[in-house]
């Protein structure tokens, strides 16, 4: 390796750039045919450490026409700088060496390019590598194949995506064993709790090395800086602040080449890039957005104008989150929390996106308490806390899915990928009899669906080969592959020609004809809708209505919400040691004279009356999805007592039980309320738990092939594609109920809906404190957000402001 590693010095040297040592240890350990993990902070060269061992190995080698390396990405956006950094590389060195893309974005041109000739090196995504697999030949395709780089592998970790990763690399890693050849896997990941299982899902439990885990001790300096507003109002709401502090952000983008503003949600987004044109003309030419529902040829010009420093301010999503190098990015701007640590310090790293250099980030509050979750995030950063993710294990869907993709390419047989799929960490407990099932349900549909021929998909040969022998089946089958459910979207297109991108049916079945709206930025007017397609026209008004989308809201992740609770605790000692929490005085006051602000032993619990009816505030920190599973069960647990009804309204600092009579209160709320004993059964008990799998259900349902989201241009409304999944999952309730999909939905609910296990953990330490039940004359400014939030799903933006102003005067 030591020639390969001379040329690569020098052309690092010829770029400025000295090698770092976790660079030059992963070329190292490439070149002797280990595979690991390399764990770098964002901008330090953690794709060229595992790019120049690829390419040397590839000059190295004669054989051409086969794939050497695949590279797997998880959004679309890394594809073009993954391909441009191997191209600046080959195309001055070695110009032989071929680099390809294939995404959902390709065009059909480049992929029939692709079935003729094939690169040295794919870039592509988990779903593009299954569509790969639908082919023929695979083991000519992957003859040359000996790496597989997962980049961000810590954004994957946590998603089927990463289960789909998982059964790819079981497949590719089980062909080129049988040819007696070893493949080499690399994951490339910022830093995250669990690291170690990250190793071990990447790898996978029956490996027989020990994987190599690189890191980079190299120090990232991240500047975090928050917004404040000028005049604090002491009962603050969610969405009360954000646009109102436009004045204080103008300073800073103005002083910035270019500057990313993050939001969590594509309306947010449209609504920021409409508020900032409305309140700055002058940046008109100068701002864009970028977000997944705008067009590709939107998107691509953004992040080519973005390189090239043609912008001063791009509002976007999670869309530019990962990996992303635009050296021209001098700020990021979060609007909102980013409720988790690991999601703060990737958009943050988009700034400063270079060895050594600094990122800076500004937090923009949209509620007056997350300036306590800026607090929190600065503690993170200098105590480097990250979350853990945790991986998804034995989802039948993802499994059923991809035997069917492996039928259609050239088939299998089932020993052969029974042995594969136990070498994985989401598949190592998968049984002789589920395994059958899962057979059974690719050739007969199961149990219940064997009499209806739809659902035999696959059949046998006599040698026992499975293989799809429909071209209907595989054309429907490669329209539907990938885990990522969605709503049915619509396309959206000018009368006069040219697409705007796409936006879901749910909004489109509140416009009628005349209706305006915002969407990339322009004023639009719906015209008329053809088959799948939204036909609009430019208009003139400025006032209009902005696209929604399902998803927005995310939970508190658990290290935040803990970090959140400190500071909480912190205040309540009189400890103000930050410009945020001094900034939030007039709020800890009001709530100190009408209530009270816990301690780390405590759990505060507030109740009071209203003219709506007697309300039971309970305050644990631990983020909506927690909270939503604590209410409706601390709920069901009162009942038992007493004969009453709640309404439930959460947000993610605490909940509310509202009821239209009083309780005793300190007699009902007690420790033993919050018992971890017999919890499963009492959340069964308590939620409508069938409504909750059968929501889940819908998504299983598609990733398994179930029902069909239709062809190009000829899409299913939503309403059709939720009828024909509740009508399987009635139809499996009743008649097979120990079908695995079935099965899996309510697992799905209770540990990614409800997060039963940290639900599980916040009773357990809610048990070990105090209650401290205040009776507060008025509402409080931690209860005061929670009642609008009871508000928001059911008053359109004008009446809630309206509602919420009278609130607002009400309760001072």
């Amino acid at each position: 390796m030591q020639d390969s590693i001379e040329w690569a010095r020098e052309w690092f040297s010829g770029q400025g750039w000295t090698v770092y040592r976790f660079q030059a240890e992963t070329w190292k350990h490439m070149a002797a045919g280990r595979s690991g993990i390399i764990n770098a902070p964002t901008g330090s060269g953690k794709t060229y450490a595992a790019l120049i061992p690829v390419i040397d190995d590839i000059r190295q080698q004669k054989t051409r026409n086969a794939i050497v390396a695949i590279w797997i990405i998880p959004i679309r956006a890394l594809a073009q700088e993954i391909y441009s950094a191997g191209k600046e590389i080959t195309d001055s060195l070695f110009p032989d060496i071929s680099i390809a893309i294939r995404t959902g974005d390709t065009p059909a041109s480049e992929r029939q390019k692709f079935n003729k000739t094939n690169p040295d090196i794919l870039v592509t995504t988990p779903e593009s590598l299954h569509h790969l697999f639908t082919g023929k030949d695979l083991q000519r395709l992957f003859r040359s194949l000996r790496f597989i780089i997962i980049d961000e592998w810590h954004e994957f970790i946590g998603s089927k995506r990463g289960v789909q990763i998982e059964l790819a690399i079981s497949r590719l890693r089980g062909i080129r064993e049988r040819q007696g050849e070893h493949v080499q896997i690399w994951g490339i990941s910022a830093t995250i709790g669990n690291m170690q299982q990250a190793m071990a899902v990447l790898h996978g439990p029956k490996i027989r090395y020990i994987p190599e885990l690189i890191q980079a001790n190299i120090p990232k300096k991240i500047n975090i800086h928050s917004i404040l507003p000028g005049e604090m109002e002491r009962l603050p709401w969610a969405g009360h602040l954000g646009i109102k502090m436009i004045d204080q952000l103008l300073p800073i983008l103005k002083a910035s080449a270019t500057t990313l503003l993050f939001t969590n949600t594509r309306s947010q987004a449209e609504i920021w890039y409409h508020a900032l044109l409305d309140k700055a003309p002058s940046l008109a030419g100068w701002i864009a957005l970028h977000h997944g529902s705008l067009s590709r040829e939107v998107r691509q010009w953004v992040e080519d104008a973005l390189e090239k420093g043609e912008l001063k301010v791009v509002i976007c999503t999670s869309s530019l989150d990962l990996g992303v190098d635009f050296k021209p990015v001098e700020t990021v701007v979060q609007v909102g929390s980013p409720k988790g640590i690991a999601r703060f310090l990737q958009r943050a790293g988009r700034s400063g996106h270079a060895p050594g250099a600094e990122s800076n980030i500004y937090f923009l509050p949209t509620h007056a308490l997350e300036l306590l979750e800026s607090a929190a995030l600065k503690y993170a950063v200098e105590h480097k806390i990250v979350e853990d993710k945790i991986p998804y294990i034995r989802c039948f869907d993802v499994l059923v899915q991809y035997l069917v993709t492996l039928a259609i390419g050239d088939g299998f047989y089932p020993e052969e990928i029974r042995k594969e799929a136990l070498s994985t960490f989401a598949y190592q407990s998968l049984s002789e009899q589920e395994w059958q099932w899962a057979l059974n349900f690719i050739q007969y549909g199961g149990h219940s669906l064997e009499a209806y021929d739809e659902f035999r998909k696959v059949v046998t040969d006599a040698s026992g080969r499975y293989y799809v022998d429909s071209r209907k089946v595989a054309l429907r089958h490669r329209l539907s592959m990938g885990t990522i459910a969605s709503e049915t979207s619509m396309q959206v297109k000018f009368i006069s020609g040219g697409h705007i991108g796409t936006v879901e049916d749910s909004f489109v079945s509140k416009l009628k004809p005349g209706d305006v709206f915002w969407f990339g930025g322009r004023s639009l007017e719906f015209d008329r809708i053809f088959g799948n397609t939204l036909y609009v026209r430019k208009s003139k008004q400025s006032k209009g209505i902005f696209p929604s989308w399902l998803g927005g809201r995310m939970p508190l992740t658990s290290h935040l919400s803990a970090l959140l609770r400190m500071q909480i605790a912190q205040v309540s000692e009189g400890i103000i040691d930050s410009e945020e929490t001094e900034a939030l005085l007039p709020i800890f006051l009001l709530q100190s004279e009408r209530s009270a602000i816990p301690s780390e032993e405590q759990l505060l619990v507030e109740y009071f009356k209203t003219r709506e009816g007697y309300h039971l505030m309970f305050f644990p920190f631990e983020g909506r999805l927690v909270h939503e599973g604590m209410a409706t069960l601390i709920a069901y647990r009162i009942s038992k007592l007493l004969p009453v009804t709640f309404s439930i309204a959460f947000n993610d600092y605490g909940f509310e039980l509202l009821a239209d009579t009083a309780c005793a209160a300190e007699a009902i709320i007690t420790p033993e309320l919050f018992s971890d004993v017999h919890l499963t059964e009492d959340i069964l008990s308590g939620f409508n738990a069938a409504e909750m799998a059968k929501r889940k259900f819908k998504d299983i349902a598609q990733i398994a092939g179930l029902v069909f989201r239709g062809y190009p241009g000829r899409e299913k409304k939503e309403r059709h594609l939720v009828s024909s999944a509740e009508l399987y999952y009635k139809m499996f309730k009743e008649y097979d109920p120990d079908n695995l999909l079935f099965r899996q939905a309510l697992d799905e609910a209770l540990t990614y809906q409800l997060e039963e296990y940290r639900l599980r953990e916040a009773m357990r330490r809610i048990q070990l404190q105090t209650i401290l039940l205040t009776r507060p004359p008025k509402p409080t400014p931690f209860a005061f957000p929670i009642l609008v939030e009871r508000f928001r799903e059911k008053l359109s933006s004008e009446k809630l402001s309206d509602r919420i102003r009278r609130m607002t005067v009400s309760f001072q």
